[in-house]
């Protein structure tokens, strides 16, 4: 590169930081914000069938699942859907 910088260089390093840059990074917190909440929503569903399968089956017939259908959830992780 010679004395006078390109024309990208220039944009990219002159460029001020406007409301679109805070406004990008307020969206990717509030994806990251709402992963989280359905990762908990996983967790604390799963942990309830447990707690349900195990104390009262009957109720796992009550909500119109399988046995087998509560412990292929329960295997889940909370990243699996």
């Amino acid at each position: 590169m010679g004395g006078t910088p390109s024309l990208h260089r220039t944009a990219w390093h002159d460029a001020p930081v406007g409301s679109a840059d805070v406004s990008c990074r307020h969206d990717g917190l509030a994806a990251l914000r709402g992963i989280i909440a359905i990762w908990d929503g996983r967790i604390r569903l799963r942990w309830k069938l447990a707690q349900m399968s195990r104390d009262d089956p009957r109720l796992i017939d009550d909500i119109g699942l399988t046995r087998r259908q509560v412990e292929a959830e329960i295997a889940k992780r909370f990243w699996q859907a």
